[in-house]
């Protein structure tokens, strides 16, 4: 008999409640994708090759994290507490210790010294990776929530709206911070550890880091509180058949052979891509290109607000006028491929400092808009993806198809996106390898590269044709 059961929505405690877990999670990845170069290749003096290929480790591992444990939740026996929401708190713990350790190096790089260089990458890598593995344990269980917890566009939007608004705080939230410390530097140029204008940084971001971990464990705490699953009661009920370790990583390859989520993973890929560039080199942008000093790295935090929101608002009243989300993301990357290569006008020498910074807001803080508005429509997009796929198996009890398969879909699109965002910290690596990572035109080009991948994003999206949602 076919599953009549109203649709779920989320509304009130357990809408906020679903929608705060990633915002304490994006506060630590946020400092650490920002700022983890700019510590430990300027203020450390770690070779900035040796940290990217840390960070590529860390995302590498990651992404395959994200698939194991998609499939490992959806082929979870539900217990009294629930199917996905144990796996919030699994890997909390090492995340916590994981997050604030990062930032207390037991190591410093001499300036003609290195004898201890391989003991800091090991150490750097060793904590990238199981503050990845714990973290991707909880995003996944997080993300693979959306299609059970809310099955209707209307309700989606909703969600996902507060969720693309929650990131942008945290995004500016998790700057601001690194940045007010970046103000306090005596000299942004010279900020090696052996060097006096690098104490700010010693002191202060490792606190930073602290709070941010802090933050994180109570934002996901309050999510596994506030999240109810006790729609699995049923399943609990029902005989658990136990698959084997072949038969449970077979679903691994459900969501890569379903054409459309294929091309969905693709321009995640591709956009991560694009951003992991942006937050690695945007620290060194503003310092060596822009030449911002002391009070002027708030200009980049009244950029960083002005066009997110600004942005959000405008494609927020777009979306809400034109109801095919796959057409107007085509549209957000539109944008951010010409805003990309509007970058390249900074290898002219500009010597007017406000039209440098004009030319900086309307380029990169039209990037940020439509980077942060991904959020607004891709889960949507991806949670009726996932819809069609199980109403494509032809089991009339849809529900439990969905309960079935949602972690690997969830799960693999991590996986593109993270890998995505591994391959990108070695592109940025070598780009910025030896003196070049201070190269106002090597910076500039890095940074223009992002063109090259939205294009691609906007390539794979455009072949997308979602059935009609109700």
């Amino acid at each position: 008999m076919e599953n009549t059961t109203a649709p779920r929505e989320l509304h009130g405690i357990k809408l906020f409640g679903y929608s705060i877990g990633f915002f304490g999670v994006m506060l630590s990845n946020m400092l650490g994708g920002v700022f983890v170069l700019q510590f430990y290749a300027y203020t450390i003096n770690l070779n900035s090759f040796w940290v990217s290929i840390a960070q590529f480790i860390q995302l590498f591992i990651s992404a395959f994290a994200s698939i194991i444990f998609g499939v490992i939740i959806d082929n979870k026996r539900p217990i009294k507490i629930g199917k996905r929401r144990p796996f919030l708190l699994y890997g909390l713990p090492i995340w916590i210790i994981s997050c604030i350790l990062i930032w207390y190096p037991p190591f410093f790089i001499g300036q003609t010294d290195k004898s201890n260089e391989f003991l800091l990458i090991l150490y750097l890598t060793t904590f990238l990776v199981l503050k990845a593995v714990s973290g991707t344990s909880m995003l996944v269980a997080h993300a693979s929530m959306f299609p059970e917890q809310t099955q209707t566009l209307k309700n989606r939007s909703k969600v996902a709206t507060i969720n693309s608004i929650l990131i942008i705080v945290a995004s500016i939230v998790g700057l601001l911070m690194p940045l007010i410390v970046q103000s306090m530097v005596d000299n942004p140029l010279e900020v090696a550890w052996w060097q006096p204008s690098s104490a700010p940084i010693l002191t202060f971001i490792p606190l930073i880091g602290i709070a941010f971990a802090i933050a994180g464990a109570i934002t996901v705490l309050i999510t596994f509180f506030a999240i109810d699953e006790s729609f699995h009661s049923d399943s609990r009920n029902k005989e658990f058949v136990k698959k084997s370790i072949k038969e449970t990583f077979s679903h691994m390859q459900d969501p890569i052979k379903d054409k459309k989520y294929r091309k969905f993973m693709f321009t995640g890929f591709f956009n991560q891509f694009s951003g992991k560039i942006i937050g690695i080199a945007v620290f060194p942008f503003i310092t060596y290109v822009l030449l911002f000093t002391d009070a002027q790295f708030f200009i980049y935090i009244i950029i960083s607000i002005t066009c997110k929101f600004g942005w959000f608002a405008v494609w927020k009243l777009i979306g809400s006028k034109f109801h095919n989300y796959v057409r107007i993301y085509s549209w957000t990357l539109i944008i951010a491929i010409i805003a990309s290569f509007l970058e390249l006008l900074f290898l002219f020498q500009i010597p007017n400092f406000s039209v440098k910074v004009a030319l900086f807001a309307v380029s990169y803080g039209t990037i940020l808009g439509s980077m942060y508005v991904f959020n607004l429509f891709g889960p949507p997009i991806s949670a009726a993806l996932v819809d069609e796929a199980a109403n494509n198996r032809g089991n009339p009890d849809r529900l439990q198809v969905l309960a079935e398969i949602s972690g690997s879909y969830s799960g693999a699109l991590s996986f593109t996106t993270t890998i995505g965002a591994a391959f990108a910290s070695i592109f940025v690596g070598v780009f910025l390898f030896g003196n070049n990572k201070t190269n106002p035109t090597i910076l500039t080009i890095c940074f223009a590269t992002t063109g090259i991948f939205y294009l691609l994003a906007l390539l794979s999206m455009r072949r997308i044709k979602l059935i009609k949602q109700e």
